[in-house]
């Protein structure tokens, strides 16, 4: 063991990006406090810290040897809270966050299924036999898709999202015959797609303006097992050092493990022990002067396991704030077995470049349906 111790619509369009962007900034610094802690156990210490880190060690390494498993993101914020932070951010007069996009956020809840051939940890995008994700909001759904078999099924309800982004639709009525898909879509019917074209629509959409046309998506970079393994020991090195667990009995037997940290002191000695491997990693390492906004406060993960499974995990976001009027945000990952995504029953086949044309044509400023209703044509 070593080292012991109404707003103008081109602002609307863009979403508040000053409000997001800090959001992002600070839930980043939390997600590496606990990205940090599920790496690896305590390497010493107290027999507390061993026992709590050897706890979550295995807690996580049942959940990657499931084949099928579900989880539930959860933003644990009200409305008044999301208004103080974006007020924190000063925006410009007109670009505060809009009262319907904070009623959104303070809601809504992101909700995933994943089911493989082989453990989650070994599996790879070949290796997905189905898949799901959707989004809801105590007033309902807002969009939700699956991937069954060949084929992709989407549904959402347009209607709501476009008043959040304050872009109009036109009534369904009033569509003209050659947009019978587009619809289907905004009643919040269910739709599907081959997923082969699906994903080859998508490198094109995605592609630059003259570039030659991509024939298949690149590999996705990997590391291999020498420097994962440098990469953990590190890592754990670290942990052992800067993180201090402490465990409590929960609700119904449960067992929570608490993990605190400096947020800035911690990912500054984590970058410091990983910066050696720099060049093996797939990805550009942050410099140091990048960590001065971290906020030197300490970050807390809780993580609630039952029978020695993980139920739970929860960021305490409210001190990396750094705003004294927020006493309650949080982030909650909750995990269960997965349940086998369906196929829904009635889907409509439709063809995706036709669709995206129609509905994002109808949703951007200037679109084609934007005041005027549906121009001939368009699908």
């Amino acid at each position: 063991m070593t080292d012991c111790q109404h707003r103008p619509r081109a602002h609307r369009g863009r979403v508040h990006e000053e409000f997001i962007i800090t959001a992002i900034r600070k839930t980043l610094t939390a997600t590496a406090v606990v990205g940090a802690v599920l790496a690896g156990t305590a390497a010493c210490g107290t027999v507390e810290q061993v026992s709590a880190g050897q706890k979550l060690d295995q807690a996580f390494e049942k959940l990657g040897k499931e084949k099928s498993l579900s989880f539930e993101l959860d933003l644990d914020a009200d409305v008044a809270t999301l208004k103080q932070l974006d007020a924190g951010t000063k925006p410009e007069p007109g670009e505060e966050i809009p009262d319907e996009v904070a009623k959104l956020l303070s809601g809504a809840k992101i909700s995933v299924t994943v089911e493989s051939k082989k453990p989650i940890t070994e599996s790879g995008q070949k290796d997905l036999t189905g898949s799901s994700m959707k989004v809801s909001t105590p007033s309902g759904d807002l969009f939700e898709y699956r991937a069954v078999g060949d084929f992709t099924y989407l549904r959402s309800d347009v209607k709501a999202l476009s008043q959040v982004m304050g872009t109009p639709l036109p009534p369904a009525d009033e569509l003209p015959p050659e947009a019978a898909g587009l619809k289907k879509v905004i009643e919040g019917q269910w739709v599907k797609f081959r997923t082969d074209e699906l994903e080859k629509a998508g490198r094109k959409f995605a592609q630059e303006p003259g570039a030659a046309p991509s024939a298949a998506p690149s590999a996705a970079p990997t590391l291999d097992a020498g420097t994962q393994k440098k990469l953990l020991d590190s890592v754990r090195e670290v942990i052992a050092r800067e993180v201090e667990f402490t465990t409590a009995q929960g609700e119904d037997g449960a067992e929570r493990i608490t993990a605190t940290a400096s947020a800035r002191t911690l990912l500054k000695e984590l970058l410091a022990g990983i910066r050696p491997l720099a060049k093996d990693l797939p990805m550009e390492l942050p410099a140091e002067k990048d960590l001065k906004d971290v906020p030197d406060v300490k970050a807390k993960a809780d993580f609630t396991l039952k029978n020695g499974a993980l139920t739970e995990v929860y960021v305490d976001l409210a001190a990396l704030t750094e705003n004294a009027k927020v006493k309650k945000f949080g982030l909650s990952l909750r995990t269960s077995t997965g349940v086998t995504p369906v196929a829904p029953a009635g889907a409509t086949a439709l063809d995706i470049e036709e669709l995206i044309g129609g509905l994002f044509g109808s949703m951007v400023p200037g679109g084609p349906f934007e005041e005027t209703g549906a121009s001939e044509g368009t699908a």
